[in-house]
């Protein structure tokens, strides 16, 4: 198959010809129409996350937001068919452990990110373990391109903003970065019926924002990001999401809430903070702020944020901005360290 491939850290990415993936037997092989390019993968690229034991063996083919059709169907696998139009959530579990058992596969004691744990979607061929597990069936109604966020950014968002969060019609929810999973956050809540303050240093981005619901914006290059939420709320967001993962967005959501508030922690840090953030402490505790953390979104969650988007409540095609091939995706993937893209890139040219 072709693909495009890491072959050394930080450098482009080569396009070539790479071995098609076995069919795991708990597993299929999925035939990806649509892959979606996230900071994620940028972060794979430079080598971040060793912290967290995370070491790519180059050459290697990363991937992790994807839809497609069943290609493949391993033996022990009961639930799907070849030709089956399949959802694949990134946070994935083997449907065992104790956390499975209870309804959370995306904490699962067992890593299966695809583009890390195996092989992912710059290829046109994957093959996902545990697919009775974590496959989602993919409604005829949406789109491949509309989809593909939805395996990372979009259901990421949803999780963050309803399960995480609890946002609630009527609350002050900011949204501290407006990249993929921001703007999923701030079309999210909206929906929800809360008042959304959207927070960026890009003007195109909060324009993007106001597009998806965004009652307010604030650049945070220009005006003081906490000291405008607390004036345009009357005393603090109920809920904040910091959604890149960097020091200043993580203490101005922590910052910006309201008495009793939730920040939700998303984005995770880049080499620069190497997975630690100072907090004030003590203002936490006088304000008696909640800090939760958000990752991914369980397979059994589906059901309710697609049933949104076939009501027509939820948009995640809105999101996607450019369509692109293989030969295109190094530079998107280059573009990131500049925060250069704009809503949604997603692949589809193999």
């Amino acid at each position: 198959m072709r693909a495009a491939v890491i072959t050394e850290l930080a450098k482009p990415l080569e396009v070539r010809e790479m071995p098609d993936p076995p069919c795991p037997t708990n597993g299929v092989v999925v035939r990806v129409e649509a892959n979606g390019i996230c900071r994620t993968d940028w972060h794979l690229w430079k080598g971040d996350w060793t912290w967290m034991g995370i070491r790519l063996q180059l050459p290697w083919v990363v991937g992790h937001e994807f839809c497609g059709v069943v290609e493949e169907v391993g033996r022990e696998v009961t639930r799907w068919k070849r030709g089956d139009r399949v959802l694949v959530p990134f946070s994935q579990g083997e449907g065992t452990c104790e956390w499975c058992r209870s309804g959370h596969h995306n904490v699962c004691n067992t890593p299966l990110v695809p583009g890390v744990a195996y092989g992912g979607g710059f290829g046109r061929l994957v093959g996902v373990p545990y697919a009775d597990v974590n496959l989602v069936a993919l409604p005829e109604s949406i789109p491949f391109v509309d989809a593909a966020s939805m395996g990372c950014r979009y259901m990421t968002a949803f999780h963050a903003v309803v399960d995480q969060g609890g946002a609630r019609p009527g609350e002050f929810v900011a949204v501290h970065g407006c990249g993929g999973v921001g703007l999923s956050a701030v079309q999210i809540a909206a929906a929800m019926g809360a008042q959304v303050i959207a927070v960026d240093v890009d003007e195109a981005k909060l324009e993007a924002a106001k597009a998806e619901g965004a009652a307010h914006t604030v650049n945070a290059a220009t005006a003081d990001a906490v000291r405008s939420i607390m004036a345009l709320t009357g005393g603090g967001a109920h809920v904040s999401l910091d959604a890149l993962g960097i020091a200043a967005t993580c203490r101005n959501s922590v910052l910006c809430l309201r008495k009793r508030g939730r920040h939700v922690q998303v984005g995770l840090t880049s080499g620069a903070e190497r997975g630690e953030i100072s907090l004030p402490i003590d203002v936490m505790v006088m304000k008696e702020v909640q800090v939760i953390g958000s990752f991914g979104m369980q397979a059994p969650r589906f059901a309710a944020m697609l049933a949104m988007v076939g009501q027509q409540r939820l948009h995640p095609g809105r999101l996607v901005h450019r369509t692109i091939g293989l030969e295109q995706v190094s530079s998107v993937i280059e573009s990131m360290d500049r925060y250069g893209t704009l809503g949604v890139t997603v692949l589809t040219q193999y």
